[in-house]
């Protein structure tokens, strides 16, 4: 090592803002919708997982899923 290095660790940078909203994909492959135990459909652009069979859409804040039922939105329609 010559004395030009640094031996200190490579100081990473903070998480930009994309980076905290997203979510494992590995996590999504094995959540279910807590009522229905079915699989759920991750939207992306609004930070959801949407149950068809329940009609809900959980919400995800700061890269974390929320799966209570009281904390769901309704869907429409």
């Amino acid at each position: 090592m010559s004395g030009d290095e640094d031996p200190r660790p490579p100081v990473s940078a903070p998480p930009g803002p994309d980076e905290t909203t997203r979510v494992d994909p590995r996590l999504l492959e094995i959540l279910v919708c807590p009522l229905t135990r079915t699989t759920l459909e991750y939207d992306r652009a609004r930070q959801e997982l949407i149950s068809r069979a329940a009609r809900l859409a959980y919400p995800i804040r700061e890269g974390i899923p929320i799966m209570l039922p009281e904390e769901a939105r309704p869907l429409e329609g």
